[in-house]
């Protein structure tokens, strides 16, 4: 009985044995068979995490929500494999590899350029951009034409970007070349540096060159220094390139589609469509538009306690007063409307002037009344006109700034000469909502100021052009 006992009492620790190292031997018998693969992880969790910068080029919140070239094409990709897209936004180059390398993201779309460096690191989708790397200095300044007009320069970049590369590789051939490479800046910071005459030189990419050169005059191009750039998402390195795969097919069709033709023609070509509307513009479209919008301006400002020439100026600045205006975005009408807006405030046909221009001054007077109580007129209503542009979260990040550095977030002076600030990184990044092309909404109130001020001067002196019939 005893032996027998024994017998069976070894058999037992022989099978729980053998039954343990089964158990720690299963993770390496299915260890790169059952992991899913970086397209399965995404479909399996119904979200893409598109790991990006806070900027022009990239990404942003813009008046209506986020926005930029690179989320609103990650935003197309993650519709072409029905997830969601999620956002996690990173201040420096580095940290974009360290969080994709941690696995907190699915891909980088930053306007990354694919370098022979960074094509150790990551893997690349399929180029979908090309640009050049312009060297860009200060109007007035001897003009740079060559890389040895570059070594007495000061010259300054962002750290961990394309641009410390190129200056890496130019520097074995030049060795008096020097530079200041930088985590606390970015793009339009460096190009107000160079416009103030703070630095000599930056490097750019021609694309955002293109989005910042109407609202940086001083500074222009002295020359290309690297040519056919090709910009790519990055996904983690490995032999796992099932979301690759998946981009590759997808900027297919995009560029088939034409959608990447169109997020270029509205990020990169806007600005320069902008422009400056010369007064002489403004006053043939009083003569040519105005009469047939002027019943619609006068009765809404009638019924709505506004002043029509305020609202005609607005809407001049968002479509020069043509009821078929439309943009890339969906904004549409005489006051450029976006659906959203057009719901909100109960507009059903955007192209109809009436409905346009009634549903325009609502949603105005909508930002008019949120704004605090103790701000008087006029300055509530450049206020309004910043926030019809901007947004209000962006607006209270500028008077919140505005705060901090001392001024009247109160007071339209005061906040008006804070506005480019929303597009400088040392100052957005510990601001709620982030980059904002706050310069674009100081203009914006400018030209609506400067046309309200023409047609007040012409409704007091009788003005023939404006001696319509009422409604």
């Amino acid at each position: 009985m005893t032996a027998g006992t024994g017998s069976i009492n070894n058999a037992k620790k022989t099978a729980l044995v053998f039954a343990l190292a089964l158990l720690l031997l299963l993770p390496l018998a299915y260890s790169g068979h059952d992991q899913p693969s970086q397209l399965e992880q995404v479909m399996q969790r119904g979200s893409m995490v598109m790991l990006t910068r806070n900027g022009a080029s990239s990404y942003y919140l813009g008046a209506d929500g986020p926005t930029g070239p690179e989320y609103e094409l990650a935003r197309a990709f993650a519709d072409y494999l029905g997830v969601a897209l999620e956002i996690q936004v990173t201040d420096t180059f580095a940290g974009l590899a360290t969080a994709l390398t941690a696995g907190e993201g699915d891909l980088i779309a930053a306007n990354l350029t694919r370098t022979p460096p960074r094509e150790l690191q990551f893997n690349f989708g399929p180029d979908y951009l090309a640009t050049t790397t312009e060297v860009i200095y200060k109007r007035g300044n001897p003009r740079p034409v060559s890389v040895e007009d570059l070594q007495d320069k000061n010259i300054m970049v962002i750290a961990g970007s394309s641009y410390e590369e190129v200056l890496r590789d130019l520097e074995a051939d030049h060795p008096e070349l020097n530079w200041e490479a930088r985590e606390d800046v970015g793009i339009e910071e460096l190009l107000l540096a160079v416009a103030d005459g703070a630095i000599d030189v930056t490097l750019v990419d021609s694309n955002i060159y293109r989005i910042n050169r109407p609202f940086y005059p001083r500074v222009a191009s002295g020359f290309t220094i690297e040519s056919d750039l090709p910009h790519a998402w990055a996904f983690r390195k490995g032999d796992d390139d099932s979301l690759v795969q998946e981009a590759r097919s997808f900027m297919l069709a995009a560029r088939e589609s034409g959608l990447i033709k169109a997020i270029e023609e509205r990020f990169y070509r806007y600005p320069e469509q902008l422009g400056r509307v010369t007064m002489h513009q403004f006053l043939s479209q009083v003569r040519a538009r105005l009469p047939a919008l002027l019943p619609h301006f006068r009765e809404t400002a009638a019924r709505l306690a506004m002043d029509w020439r305020l609202l005609a100026a607005i809407a001049y600045q968002e479509s020069q007063w043509d009821p078929d205006a439309v943009s890339f975005t969906g904004v549409r009408g005489i006051m450029m409307l976006t659906h959203q807006t057009a719901r909100q405030v109960g507009v059903t046909d955007r192209e109809d002037p009436a409905q346009s221009i009634s549903g325009g001054a609502r949603y105005f007077l909508e930002l008019y009344r949120r704004l605090p109580d103790r701000i008087p007129d006029p300055d509530r209503v450049w206020f309004t006109l910043a926030a019809y542009n901007l947004g209000m979260g962006h607006l209270e990040d500028v008077r919140v700034l505005t705060q901090r550095q001392g001024g009247d977030p109160d007071r339209w002076a005061d906040v008006e000469q804070r506005l480019d600030l929303l597009s400088q990184e040392r100052f957005y990044k510990d601001l709620r909502y982030g980059y904002a092309r706050g310069y674009e909404a100081r203009k914006f109130v400018a030209n609506v100021q400067r046309y309200y001020d023409t047609l007040i001067w012409m409704d007091t002196r009788s003005h023939p052009l404006l001696s319509v019939k009422e409604l």
